[in-house]
């Protein structure tokens, strides 16, 4: 069987953020909290915002990834201790007013954040909440009004849910990857986060990637064919999947076992190239590409017939050192050894 663990380490390289760009969003970050903190100091000053990076750029989960198009994504929180006296729109509508202008694109207002969008290179979400004494963090959402929302506490049962060696944050990203080469309306992060987190507490990690990304995509399909769900384990405590109709889940769990299918395929695979294929199928050209497994079987069975023309006494050698059973050549001592 082909072991392609190490071509999965090649492939967590390649959709992990790279130091550079992390620096880089680090500096854009640090730029619109001074453009937050100045804008509401001068025209409303009775409100004091607070920051805390949250979600897979968090120091406890570090599960972003660089999507195919070479996009990354930072969600930092913009908290205010106090209970407003305006709406939920109004405060999201003042966090847009702050950053309107640091981006070339103007940010969008979207339903949970003012997105800012750093063209072609990543994007930073700045959520708004309200906290008082003795009550839930509340999330601030369009047109809605305010959402029980914890995402330190999301942050803290991840932290838990991690193993030693780090394979879980590697199913994640591999996970992660899988969704952003598929499209076509797949999981968001958070949901893929989640289900590996559950599947994790049903099976045994296996020292290499592939087999264990293999038993979590099963255990994963298995518990979604029980029952359709992804349940946030932390408030709001609400199901990503409650709002998909029936061909968006039905194009989630067909791509589901269709990775099973082909990672099954993959790991019974003999030839490290054609095993490669089939990862790439669903993870997408960053995946590396495997050893050509034929050329060294080419070669090994050359090797094995030199050997037992030497084993039986029939070996030649001709002037280019050339071994064969020509004699025209010179005659080889007959040497016995293994060849197998």
């Amino acid at each position: 069987m082909a072991n392609c663990h190490h071509l999965f380490q090649e492939y967590h390289g390649e959709v992990s953020i790279p130091k550079a760009k992390r620096d880089k969003m680090s500096g854009s970050k640090e730029g619109l909290r001074k453009r937050i903190r100045k804008h509401f100091k001068e025209n409303h000053p009775e409100y004091e915002p607070k920051f805390h990076v949250q979600g897979s750029a968090s120091p406890k989960m570090r599960t972003g990834i660089r999507t195919k198009d070479d996009i990354c994504d930072l969600d930092d929180g913009v908290y205010f201790l106090r209970e407003p006296d305006v709406s939920a729109t109004t405060l999201q509508t003042w966090v847009k007013d702050a950053v309107t202008g640091y981006t070339e694109t103007d940010p969008e207002h979207r339903k949970k954040c003012i997105r800012n969008i750093f063209t072609k290179d990543y994007e930073i979400d700045l959520p708004a909440y309200y906290k008082v004494d003795g009550k839930q963090y509340q999330l601030a959402v369009k047109d809605v009004g305010w959402e029980d929302s914890d995402p330190k506490a999301m942050i803290d049962w991840f932290h838990k849910q991690k193993d030693k060696n780090g394979q879980l944050l590697k199913m994640v990203k591999y996970e992660k990857g899988w969704c952003d080469h598929t499209r076509n309306k797949m999981p968001s992060g958070l949901a893929m986060t989640i289900l590996a987190c559950n599947a994790k507490a049903k099976i045994v990690y296996n020292d290499r990637d592939d087999i264990t990304l293999r038993d979590t995509l099963k255990e994963i399909k298995k518990a979604l064919d029980q029952k359709f769900e992804c349940v946030v384990p932390v408030v709001p405590g609400d199901d990503l999947f409650k709002d998909y109709d029936q061909t968006r889940k039905n194009n989630f769990m067909n791509a589901l076992q269709n990775f099973i299918d082909d990672a099954d395929a993959a790991i019974e695979e003999e030839d490290e190239l054609k095993a490669s294929k089939l990862w790439r199928k669903h993870l997408g050209n960053r995946f590396p590409l495997g050893k050509d497994n034929s050329e060294e079987q080419s070669r090994l069975a050359s090797l094995r017939s030199t050997a037992i023309l030497i084993n039986t006494g029939k070996a030649y050698t001709d002037k280019t050192g050339n071994i064969s059973a020509n004699p025209t050549g010179v005659k080889n001592q007959e040497h016995r050894f293994h060849y197998e």
